[in-house]
């Protein structure tokens, strides 16, 4: 058995009816689908690649210590792989309300914690694949690598016979008295193993003295900016479910606005997502004039040697998007400035190890604290926009070329929406979650991201004007 990292039990100890805690995507393949005997076989043919798809969360008696993977005596993967279809048209709109729904539901804890559903009739002939996968299993990272080995890299039309799987057997699962002999172990051996994880402990004295210092400052920092209002009417108590939506782009396109106006590609995707709050708020008729929405953007932290990994690595930046300036080259360029700072800063390093840090915390205080984590403040942080990059190559699932990807993102705590970003095949789309009761207007966010990166590729494709400030004045 392996016990779960303090982040990973975290998702665990977040979840309840109202919070789901997983993550997933909406995949859309060419037609026509693949019959459910092939596309089972094939899952079940790369399951050695991807261990935890067979594993459960078990809790340890009396909460003693973090609840441990173990394996699941009971497997059975047709319980995971399901099929469904759309009524016709079989449109985008169909596929959203199908996904929200099923997004909306959480998984059953009791076993290994993904699904995937297989879903047809969809225009054109295409079919699709709703695929969850809690939390507590992967980050986006390590996400877009399980995607990776469950598919193939090129038709499989050549190939002379079906996949075969590996032979698996179910380690013996432990008995209560064994999870509480084995936490009161780690309870001893683990400080030493967080304290060695940290980046400066290895270093004199002085120096872990001057490290710890410097991310304290960083924390007080970033706490300070957390006590600050932001935008309105963005979090507020939520319901159990779920409006999903997703906006699409082109990176050739967030490739040219970067080029003329400088940043990132991640710089460009959050001035597009400003622009599409902007509009929400607008269209509210909530003041904007001097306002932001506080983001979280995650960023992963995960080491070279720590790739392959199915757990969470990820830190993340508090950023504050403009959304009372007008200008949209202007919002880039501020959105700009402020990234360049935050990766000056160690603010991501401080999370990280603030995180490790929760090692040392008792495990049912873990747990109370992650719950109350998501309650303060109410105002403080708005939403989360995750960008994920994704294979630049095509994917194919029993042969079936893999058109595009839209990711998913959970809501949770008092966040009423969150933003999620993927590229694939020269594609970048936007899946966009917000709770059904209080996000009714989700499509003018959406609307108004693609709005957003229109109108910063039109100012990019403007003559140059003269002048050291031409960009942030166009």
């Amino acid at each position: 058995m392996e016990r779960l990292s303090p982040q990973d039990a975290a998702f665990i100890h977040l979840e309840d009816d109202n919070h789901p805690m997983h993550i997933g995507s909406v995949v859309v393949f060419e037609g026509p689908p693949p019959s459910y005997g092939d596309f089972v076989r094939l899952v079940a043919s790369k399951l050695h690649l991807v261990p935890r798809y067979r594993q459960k969360v078990r809790e340890v008696p009396l909460a003693a210590g973090r609840p441990v993977w173990v394996d699941d005596p009971h497997f059975t993967i047709v319980y995971h792989i399901k099929r469904t279809g759309l009524p016709s048209p079989g449109g985008d709109d169909e596929l959203r309300n199908l996904a929200g729904r099923i997004f909306a539901q959480r998984l059953d804890r009791g076993k290994p914690l993904w699904e995937l559903w297989i879903v047809e009739g969809l225009s054109d002939g295409r079919w699709a694949l709703i695929a969850k996968t809690h939390h507590a299993v992967v980050d986006g990272v390590a996400g877009t690598e399980l995607l990776a080995l469950i598919f193939d890299l090129e038709p499989d039309g050549k190939k002379t016979a079906p996949p075969v799987p590996e032979p698996w057997t179910p380690r013996r699962e432990p008995s209560h008295l064994e999870l509480l002999a084995d936490a009161a172990l780690d309870t001893v051996s683990e400080p030493v193993a967080h304290l060695r994880g940290l980046p400066a402990v290895a270093a004199s004295p002085l120096s872990s003295l001057q490290f710890a210092a410097e991310l304290t400052a960083e924390a007080v920092r970033s706490l300070s900016r957390l006590a600050r209002p932001a935008a309105d009417g963005l979090n507020g108590p939520i319901g159990p479910h779920r409006r999903w939506s997703w906006a699409r782009g082109s990176l050739e396109d967030i490739r040219e606005i970067r080029k003329r106006f400088g940043g990132t590609v991640n710089d460009v995707v959050l001035a597009a997502i400003t622009s599409g709050f902007r509009d929400l708020l607008r269209s509210r008729r909530a003041e904007v004039e001097g306002r932001v929405v506080r983001t979280l953007v995650p960023v992963s932290v995960r080491a070279e040697e720590e790739r392959g990994q199915s757990n969470n690595r990820v830190s993340g930046y508090f950023v504050d998007l403009p959304v009372g300036v007008a200008s949209p080259v202007e919002r880039l360029e501020l959105i700009r400035e402020q990234m360049e700072g935050l990766k000056e800063s160690k603010q991501a390093m401080a999370g990280d190890a603030i995180t490790q840090l929760a090692g040392f915390a008792p495990p049912l205080l873990l747990a109370l604290g992650a719950r109350l984590g998501t309650l303060w403040p109410q105002q403080a942080l708005n939403t989360v926009t995750t960008n994920v990059p994704g294979p630049q190559f095509a994917l194919y699932a029993c042969g079936r070329r893999m058109i595009e990807a839209y990711p998913y993102v959970p809501i949770g705590g008092r966040m009423r929406v969150t933003v999620a970003i993927f590229s694939y095949c020269g594609r970048l789309n936007f899946g966009v979650t917000g709770d059904y009761d209080t996000m009714t207007d989700l499509d003018v966010l959406v609307a108004g991201i693609e709005t957003g990166l229109a109108e910063l590729l039109r100012r990019a494709r403007r003559p140059a004007r003269r002048g050291r400030r031409s960009a942030v004045s166009a």
